[in-house]
């Protein structure tokens, strides 16, 4: 696994924490212990994602920065098979 593919990873694990941890805090929105822990991965997942697309390609149009050049098209599609 390159290092394209272990961001790509982290990546969807700290989104899977932030979808669990909005879950709980949809039932539990008085728990601040809890809401620090998603402000954490929120930052730390938007980081990542910042990185990964510094370095390869923008993974939502949010991070396609226009400012240098357009690179939104550079992402495999998901018939070429490197899709995660």
């Amino acid at each position: 696994m390159g290092d394209r593919e272990h961001l790509l990873r982290d990546i969807g694990m700290a989104d899977f924490v932030l979808v669990e941890l909005a879950l709980y805090l949809d039932t539990h929105p008085r728990d601040r212990r809890a809401m620090e822990y998603f402000n954490h991965y929120n930052r730390i997942k938007t980081q990542m994602e910042r990185d990964f697309s510094m370095k390869y390609f923008p993974l939502n149009l949010r991070l396609a920065d226009s400012s240098k050049e357009w690179r939104w098209g550079e992402a495999p599609l998901p018939w070429e098979g490197e899709c995660v």
